[in-house]
C-alpha cells in the first residue's frame, strides 16, 4: 500500500492556506500548511512531494525560499502563486527553470492539474 502524496502549502494569507489545503485534501492529498517560508524550512522539507508557495510574503519571499531549496531539496517540485505578476518575475521564472506559476486568484482546475503533473506526471489526482 502506498502512502498518499503530501503537499506543503506556504502562504502568509490564512484564507489562501485554508482554501488551498481544502482543495488538495478533497483530491486525496495529504497537506501541511505553513504561514511563512521560515516555518516551512524548520520542517522536514524532504518529506514533501510538492510545494505550493506564494511569491510575495512577509519575511522571506517564495523566490528566496526556492533558492534555498535548490541545495537542500533540489527534487522538490515548486508551484508558485502570485497576486502581482510582472515582466521581471516572468524573467526570473524563465531563467531559473520554474515551470509552474499561477496568478491569484487561480482556477482550482488549473492548480489541480499542475499538482497532478508534478507529482504523478499523469494530469490526474491520486
Amino acid at each position: 500500500m502506498t502512502s498518499k502524496p503530501v503537499i506543503a502549502i506556504v502562504d502568509d494569507d490564512h484564507l489562501v492556506r485554508t482554501g488551498t489545503g481544502s482543495l488538495m485534501r478533497s483530491l486525496g492529498y495529504g497537506i501541511q500548511a505553513f504561514s511563512s517560508a521560515e516555518a516551512f524550512l524548520r520542517s522536514d522539507v524532504q518529506s514533501f512531494d510538492c510545494l505550493i508557495s506564494d511569491v510575495q510574503m512577509l519575511g522571506m519571499s517564495g523566490l528566496e525560499l526556492q533558492k534555498i531549496l535548490e541545495s537542500t531539496a533540489p527534487r522538490l517540485p515548486v508551484i508558485f502563486l502570485t497576486a502581482f505578476p510582472n515582466d521581471r518575475m516572468e524573467s526570473i521564472f524563465s531563467r531559473d527553470g520554474i515551470c509552474y506559476y499561477l496568478e491569484k486568484p487561480c482556477s482550482p482546475d488549473e492548480l489541480c492539474a499542475c499538482v497532478a503533473k508534478v507529482i504523478g506526471g499523469t494530469g490526474s489526482a491520486p
